[in-house]
């Protein structure tokens, strides 16, 4: 059990706080690219418990400002996209996408107050379709190469999950637990030669597990009495990958997620191409009514993403830790609540967490992809029938 001052440092995610500062070293998807065009060239967000605007101008750089104005608060996801930036609605106050006010129309002529006004600015980037936003201090580090994102040899396609109503901490939580999924997700992620038991799912069909710390997380590893390995990471702080996706959990803030999935397709001859833009596919509901909670809601129970959900949202929109009773099995929460703290500790040291990559240079990182990719080649039916439910059109 934790105590109740020991949760709210994983749970608080906002400016200020241990977890949050510790999130905002890190680059984070915020967006669909092709969500912002010329005709809807703005974007309300919030991300780690701030309020901000995505947009971008007629020149086509794309910038990420504080929602309200500087100047009295009016939002600026009904500004006027220009050449230059994105102008005001209320009052016309220009700002470009650094933040920096350009223009105070309604000053005197000549005036230089604009110069006086430093609006709160983030960087922003896109890749695999996504814009990433960083939230933290100067100097920013780099998007890690990951091989999920970055390899060539193949293509990709973006899936977008229905937004999670709870703490960004339950996501996670679960990406280090390899025992709910022969019980949780029996019935679908079972494949042909496993027998299903009840209550135990397959675990009776589960030799071993092992989770073991690696330079960017925590590997997880099934060892199945018919030698199959199932051996997936979760990359710290935000990022589990599961043989060719890797799910991206984004704090909102403390009581909501984003959830972005992009998926990774190899050439058949590992040939390298130039991908663009990856199709985009927008999960239905997970439950109805969709904006209700546990138990005014009902959740589906046909996919392994829903029925995650599921086990993540009826813990509450914060989980309440101080009543847990972990058990034997429950040795990569442990793991990850200490790595968490661990990291915290290094930022108020005033040094990088784990994984953070400074060098743009960098190559390709290894998460074990290939075999993630073997993995689902022999599993056959089970894994086939889920990219069949994931990629039909809604």
């Amino acid at each position: 059990m934790l105590t109740a001052e020991e949760n709210e440092v994983f749970v608080r995610v906002g400016p200020g706080t241990p977890a949050g500062e510790l999130l905002r070293r890190y680059w984070h998807p915020i967006a669909v690219a092709q969500e912002l065009t010329d005709e809807q060239p703005t974007k309300f967000l919030r991300v780690l418990a701030e309020d901000l605007v995505l947009f971008k101008d007629k020149r086509g750089r794309v910038g990420l400002l504080a929602d309200h104005c500087a100047h009295r608060g009016a939002s600026l996801l009904y500004g006027r996209v220009e050449e230059r930036g994105i102008a005001c609605a209320y009052h016309g106050w220009l700002y470009d996408t650094g933040g920096n006010c350009l223009e105070c129309p309604a000053e005197p002529a000549g005036s230089m107050f604009h110069l006086t006004v430093k609006h709160r600015a983030y960087p922003v980037q896109k890749v695999i379709g996504l814009y990433w936003a960083y939230l933290g201090p100067d100097p920013a580090p780099v998007i890690p190469h990951f091989d999920i994102w970055f390899r060539k040899d193949g293509r990709r396609r973006v899936v977008v999950h229905p937004r999670v109503d709870c703490n960004w901490f339950q996501t996670m939580e679960n990406a280090v637990d390899p025992a709910h999924l022969p019980i949780l997700h029996q019935e679908l992620a079972g494949g042909r030669e496993r027998v299903v038991t009840g209550s135990g799912g397959f675990t009776n069909q589960v030799d071993h597990t092992d989770l073991d710390p690696f330079p960017y997380g925590i590997m997880k590893k099934r060892v199945y009495k018919s030698g199959l390995i199932d051996e997936h990471p979760m990359i710290f702080p935000t990022v589990t990958r599961v043989n060719n996706s890797s799910e991206i959990r984004v704090p909102i803030d403390d009581t909501h997620t984003m959830n972005f999935e992009p998926f990774f397709y190899p050439t058949p001859d590992g040939s390298e191409v130039e991908e663009e833009d990856p199709a985009v596919v927008y999960l239905p509901a997970f439950k109805n009514p969709p904006d209700a909670l546990h138990p005014f809601t009902r959740f589906r129970w046909d996919m392994v993403s829903a029925q995650d959900t599921a086990a993540w949202e009826t813990q509450g929109p914060i989980a309440a830790r101080t009543l847990h009773r972990l058990a034997s099995a429950d040795r990569g929460i442990v793991m990850l609540r200490e790595m968490v703290k661990e990291n915290i500790e290094r930022v108020q040291q005033g040094l990088d967490p784990l994984g953070v990559v400074r060098d743009p240079d960098h190559a390709i990182i290894d998460t074990n992809l290939t075999h993630g990719l073997e993995y689902m080649r022999q599993r056959g039916s089970a894994q086939l029938d889920y990219e069949r439910a994931v990629s039909r059109p809604y």
